[in-house]
């Protein structure tokens, strides 16, 4: 197998770089949300819904790279368990980064 290098890293890298987890398919996305002293929600999932100061808004698989504070608000996360029920957790504010299909969210910072 010939692997052609790009900027100090080959092909397959990149290829593998690109490659998001799926179930039956569709994307996914690790999402975390956590506080100092309790992790709420990590693992994989479909979406992730909230509200922030411009608005409610949806996570999905591939989004861009995003940053952003919320309020007070219920996260709603559509997790790949079977059956798919969406978990619920009410927040009383935090701060979310989004990056490379992970999803992590701060909460009381």
């Amino acid at each position: 197998m010939i692997e052609e290098k790009t900027e100090g890293s080959t092909a397959t890298d990149a290829a593998k770089a690109t490659q998001t987890a799926s179930k039956e398919g569709k994307p996914t996305m690790h999402i975390k949300v956590y506080s100092p002293f309790r992790v709420y929600f990590d693992e994989e999932a479909y979406s992730l819904s909230g509200i922030n100061a411009t608005g409610p808004f949806d996570i999905l698989p591939h989004h861009h790279n995003f940053l952003s504070l919320l309020g007070a608000c219920e996260l709603i996360i559509h997790p790949l368990v079977t059956p798919p029920d969406e978990q619920r957790i009410r927040i009383s504010g935090g701060l979310m980064h989004v990056k490379s299909d992970r999803v992590t969210v701060f909460l009381d910072v």
